[in-house]
Protein backbone atom coordinates (compact mmCIF):
# COMPACT_ATOMS: atom_id res chain seq x y z
CA UNK A 1 0.00 0.00 0.00
CA UNK A 2 2.68 2.53 1.02
CA UNK A 3 4.90 1.48 -1.89
CA UNK A 4 2.10 2.26 -4.32
CA UNK A 5 1.48 5.62 -2.64
CA UNK A 6 5.19 6.44 -2.74
CA UNK A 7 5.24 5.55 -6.43
CA UNK A 8 2.29 7.86 -7.08
CA UNK A 9 4.03 10.68 -5.21
CA UNK A 10 7.18 10.21 -7.29
CA UNK A 11 5.07 10.22 -10.44
CA UNK A 12 3.37 13.44 -9.30
CA UNK A 13 6.75 15.04 -8.67
CA UNK A 14 7.93 14.07 -12.14
CA UNK A 15 4.77 15.46 -13.75
CA UNK A 16 5.19 18.71 -11.81
CA UNK A 17 8.75 19.07 -13.14
CA UNK A 18 7.55 18.38 -16.69
CA UNK A 19 4.81 21.00 -16.32
CA UNK A 20 7.26 23.59 -15.02
CA UNK A 21 9.56 22.89 -17.95
CA UNK A 22 6.69 23.28 -20.45
CA UNK A 23 5.68 26.56 -18.83
CA UNK A 24 9.21 27.93 -19.26
CA UNK A 25 8.73 27.65 -23.04
CA UNK A 26 5.25 29.17 -23.28
CA UNK A 27 5.40 32.89 -24.06
CA UNK A 28 2.60 35.35 -23.33
CA UNK A 29 2.58 39.07 -23.90
CA UNK A 30 1.08 42.21 -22.52
CA UNK A 31 0.73 45.60 -24.17
CA UNK A 32 -0.16 49.09 -23.10
CA UNK A 33 -0.48 52.49 -24.73
CA UNK A 34 -1.75 51.11 -28.04
CA UNK A 35 1.34 48.92 -28.34
CA UNK A 36 3.90 51.55 -27.40
CA UNK A 37 5.00 49.26 -24.56
CA UNK A 38 5.16 45.50 -25.07
CA UNK A 39 6.25 42.89 -22.55
CA UNK A 40 6.81 39.15 -23.04
CA UNK A 41 6.84 36.72 -20.09
CA UNK A 42 6.95 32.94 -19.84
CA UNK A 43 4.19 30.76 -18.45
CA UNK A 44 6.52 30.42 -15.46
CA UNK A 45 6.19 34.18 -14.92
CA UNK A 46 9.70 35.16 -15.98
CA UNK A 47 10.04 38.43 -17.91
CA UNK A 48 11.76 37.72 -21.25
CA UNK A 49 11.60 41.05 -23.04
CA UNK A 50 10.42 44.64 -22.84
CA UNK A 51 9.94 46.76 -25.95
CA UNK A 52 9.39 50.52 -25.69
CA UNK A 53 8.49 52.80 -28.57
CA UNK A 54 11.13 55.55 -28.85
CA UNK A 55 8.40 58.20 -28.70
CA UNK A 56 8.17 57.44 -24.94
CA UNK A 57 11.91 57.85 -24.33
CA UNK A 58 11.87 61.54 -23.49
CA UNK A 59 12.17 63.08 -20.05
CA UNK A 60 8.74 64.70 -19.99
CA UNK A 61 7.04 61.30 -20.65
CA UNK A 62 8.87 59.43 -17.86
CA UNK A 63 5.79 59.04 -15.65
CA UNK A 64 3.64 57.91 -18.59
CA UNK A 65 6.30 55.33 -19.53
CA UNK A 66 6.42 54.01 -15.97
CA UNK A 67 2.62 53.67 -15.88
CA UNK A 68 2.54 51.90 -19.23
CA UNK A 69 5.29 49.50 -18.16
CA UNK A 70 3.36 48.58 -15.05
CA UNK A 71 0.18 48.05 -17.07
CA UNK A 72 1.90 45.92 -19.71
CA UNK A 73 3.72 43.83 -17.10
CA UNK A 74 0.55 43.23 -15.11
CA UNK A 75 -1.34 42.18 -18.23
CA UNK A 76 1.39 39.74 -19.26
CA UNK A 77 1.76 38.35 -15.75
CA UNK A 78 -2.00 37.85 -15.50
CA UNK A 79 -1.95 35.82 -18.72
CA UNK A 80 1.06 33.86 -17.44
CA UNK A 81 -0.80 33.12 -14.21
CA UNK A 82 -3.84 31.89 -16.14
CA UNK A 83 -1.57 29.69 -18.27
CA UNK A 84 0.11 28.30 -15.14
CA UNK A 85 -3.25 27.59 -13.48
CA UNK A 86 -4.54 25.78 -16.57
CA UNK A 87 -1.37 23.65 -16.71
CA UNK A 88 -1.58 22.77 -13.01
CA UNK A 89 -5.30 22.01 -13.24
CA UNK A 90 -4.70 19.68 -16.16
CA UNK A 91 -1.84 17.97 -14.35
CA UNK A 92 -3.81 17.59 -11.11
CA UNK A 93 -6.84 16.21 -12.95
CA UNK A 94 -4.68 13.63 -14.67
CA UNK A 95 -3.05 12.54 -11.42
CA UNK A 96 -6.20 12.40 -9.33
CA UNK A 97 -7.97 10.42 -12.01
CA UNK A 98 -5.18 7.84 -11.93
CA UNK A 99 -5.03 7.51 -8.12
CA UNK A 100 -8.41 5.91 -7.71
CA UNK A 101 -9.35 8.04 -4.70
CA UNK A 102 -12.93 7.54 -3.57
CA UNK A 103 -15.17 10.51 -4.19
CA UNK A 104 -12.74 12.21 -6.59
Amino acid sequence: MFGDLFGKLQEAQQKMQESKERLRHILVDGEAGDGTVKVVVTGGREVRSVEIDPVLLVADRKEELEDLLITALNRALKQAEETWEAEMKGMAGGMLGGMGLPGM
